[in-house]
């Protein structure tokens, strides 16, 4: 769970029912059926129009991915740096084989990880291991930012069918001008609740569920790349010393892993493992 988007999120629902609390008591004035209708169901209806289904609905499952932590972090990185450097020791001491042995009963390792394993164990220089999990890299961050540009699209269309509304309840306002005087209330509610939706579909649901998805993208990316430069490293056979400071180099200095300790920046070899 993503303490900060649930607090964020209940934040943004909480100032809104304090500002109406303040203004008004009737808050079934603010909900308004034909209204929620136009915008949601019209972008959602848009986005269907213009991008491939299963797409959206991985879209709309971001939506609900606001609330879910990333699956990588820092601690994350720290870990998987001394694995690396742990495997490095066995790749001198035994070699390759002693590597393959080691990984087989490694059942939590993701697919990223077990091909870097496949492409160290079968024998490909470092820069080829570089290149290859590199290609594999940008695909998956590809395929994974497709539903960033569709949110982005949406939120752009909720305020755009918010303005249809307003819109439509113009016409209506115009039209009971002198024929039905009271159907200017309903008209008027449709053209303002119609484009109050759209701005909070916009800007409380769609656009931080983007920006969150592309912030949990490219964090998994440069996990990916340090992963990568692991890697290849091992696929050279380079010094555990010099995959330490090489990997570490990309860090953030508070969590640099170091061999000699058994706490602070570095967990030591065998909390990696």
């Amino acid at each position: 769970m993503s303490l900060a988007s649930l607090f964020g999120f209940i934040a943004c629902i909480a100032i809104i029912f304090i500002v109406i609390i303040e203004i008004t008591t009737d808050f079934a004035s603010f909900f308004h059926m034909s209204g929620m209708l136009l915008v949601f169901g019209g972008t959602l209806a848009s986005a269907f129009m213009g991008y491939e289904f299963r797409y959206v609905m991985q879209s709309l499952g971001a939506v609900g991915g606001v609330f879910i932590r990333g699956k990588a972090n820092r601690s994350m990185l720290t870990v998987e740096t001394g694995k690396i450097i742990r495997w490095g020791y066995l790749v001198k001491k035994s070699g390759l084989v002693a590597l393959e042995k080691e990984i087989k009963g490694a059942k939590n390792q993701d697919h990223f990880m077990n091909y870097g394993i496949e492409l160290v164990i079968t024998g490909y220089s470092g820069d080829e291991v570089r290149q290859m999990l590199g290609a594999a890299s940008n695909g998956a961050f590809s395929r994974a930012t497709i539903p960033v540009e569709i949110l982005k699209s949406m939120a752009g269309n909720g305020p755009a069918f918010g303005m249809v509304g307003t819109l439509v309840g113009l016409v209506v306002m115009l039209q009971s001008l002198q024929s039905n005087p009271e159907g200017i209330g309903e008209g008027f509610a449709v053209a303002i609740l119609a484009t109050l939706y759209g701005v909070i579909s916009a800007r409380m649901i769609f656009m931080p569920a983007a920006s969150k998805l592309m912030q949990k993208e490219s964090i998994l990316r440069f996990r990916n790349f340090l992963v990568s430069e692991g890697f290849a490293m091992l696929a050279d056979q380079k010094s555990p010393r010099y995959i330490q400071d090489k990997m570490n180099s990309y860090l953030d200095p508070a969590i640099h892993y170091h061999i000699d300790q058994k706490s602070g920046g570095g967990k030591g070899k065998k909390a990696a493992a």
